[in-house]
């Protein structure tokens, strides 16, 4: 069964119609103007991975000028989904060839806000229902994507500028890297793993105590097509849901009898709101000691997925409080700092109950830099690139090595 994916990073309520949006576009409709952004411009996919199937190319999202869902081809010309059906009806072929291994391609990317999927060896299946595109689930055994290999990168081009990022919300799969030229010619990148990173991840993941291993999916050869993010772990049983639970009750002892100060703007250090539990909920007050909002204990699904009992709606208050609490559960920063965020990334992921899959994941990246959870941007650690005036952007497929 295939679902319709909503991006979980974004976690900002948004509609079906902006869901491949994400927190992309939140951050690129705030950024001041620059120089004026072309129509399209050039992305350049190398294709380093030295394995010789066919690459497939998809530009998957959201027309930013109309809201419209679809996709673009290689020239960066956009065509809107036509309606689907209600059980789902077959997308059309939106696929690019990619490059052979050693190679180049280059598409042009629109003024849009979506996600640029490859596969290897075979063509991705997309459906359309009444709702909208329903794309890749592949914590469901029965998904026909489930023994593709595959992987994407997320971006918003707008009259700002363009920002691209690498990926593990969801799922840590074949390596690839982004980059946007700026400018004045020079480029920045991020999302490389470290020489023998892909291997490094798996072998570290099945080391790992307490069902961590099971997130890992391969085919029926053998092959390592992919490990699941923890929420899907939860959600499909390959992981315990309790996981998490001796963190959590740890934390809400200690908050039972001292605050939890939260600072969650960078550029306003004098707005901060204070935790306490009392009656198994943590409420926050702000300044004049009134209660803005409050927390039921969190558990694992809530933690992983910063959703549910740790919902961010897109507003000041609620939204940035939980987005700092769903980073500290995550990386176990809140029993050893209770002054949140906390931005340092030598103290993350030191308790024995942490988000190992994320741990690992920075652990394997070049730059310490990843997108391992929801809101793994908190503190600037996921592997993001933004430029004002891009000449072009980057993604290369990296070996699995």
């Amino acid at each position: 069964m295939l679902r319709i994916l909503r991006r979980r990073a974004a976690a900002v309520g948004l509609s079906l119609a902006t869901a491949l949006t994400g927190s992309l576009l939140a951050i690129g409709a705030s950024a001041p103007a620059h120089a004026a952004v072309p129509a399209t411009i050039p992305l350049k996919i190398t294709n380093n991975s030295a394995r010789g199937e066919q690459v497939y190319i998809y530009n998957l999202g959201t027309e930013l000028s109309t809201g419209r869902q679809g996709w673009a081809d290689a020239g960066g010309t956009f065509h809107p989904w036509p309606a689907g059906g209600n059980p789902p009806t077959p997308a059309p072929d939106a696929s690019i060839p990619g490059p052979a291994a050693g190679q180049s391609t280059t598409i042009r990317m629109p003024k849009f806000s979506g996600r640029v999927y490859f596969s290897y060896g075979q063509k991705l299946v997309f459906k359309l229902t009444t709702g909208g595109l329903v794309q890749p689930a592949v914590q469901n055994p029965a998904d026909p994507n489930r023994n593709i290999l595959f992987n994407w990168s997320e971006y918003t081009l707008n009259d700002s500028g363009l920002w691209i990022n690498s990926t593990q919300v969801d799922m840590f799969s074949v390596p690839y890297a982004v980059g946007v030229q700026r400018a004045d010619g020079s480029t920045a990148s991020t999302g490389r793993l470290k020489p023998g990173g892909y291997t490094g991840f798996f072998n570290a993941l099945r080391g790992q105590p307490g069902g961590w291993a099971n997130l890992i999916q391969t085919r029926a050869d053998g092959t390592v097509l992919r490990a699941l993010s923890p929420l899907y772990g939860v959600e499909t049983g390959a992981l315990p849901a309790t996981v998490m639970d001796d963190y959590v009750n740890r934390v809400w002892q200690k908050y039972s009898t001292s605050p939890l100060t939260v600072t969650p703007f960078a550029d306003q250090p004098g707005t901060k709101y204070y935790g306490r539990v009392s009656g198994g909920v943590m409420n926050f007050t702000n300044s004049s000691g009134a209660t803005v909002t409050s927390f039921e204990k969190p558990d694992a699904a809530s933690i992983f997925g910063c959703h549910r009992k740790l919902d961010a709606p897109n507003d000041q208050v609620r939204g940035p409080i939980s987005r700092t609490l769903c980073a500290g559960f995550n990386r176990s920063t809140l029993l050893v700092n209770p002054n949140q965020p906390d931005s340092g990334a030598d103290s993350f992921y030191k308790d024995n109950v942490t988000n190992h899959y994320a741990r690992k994941i920075h652990a394997q990246t070049v730059d310490g830099k990843a997108y391992a959870f929801a809101f793994d941007d908190v503190g600037h650690h996921e592997s993001l690139v933004h430029d004002g005036s891009p000449r072009q952007a980057y993604l290369t497929l990296d070996p699995l090595d």
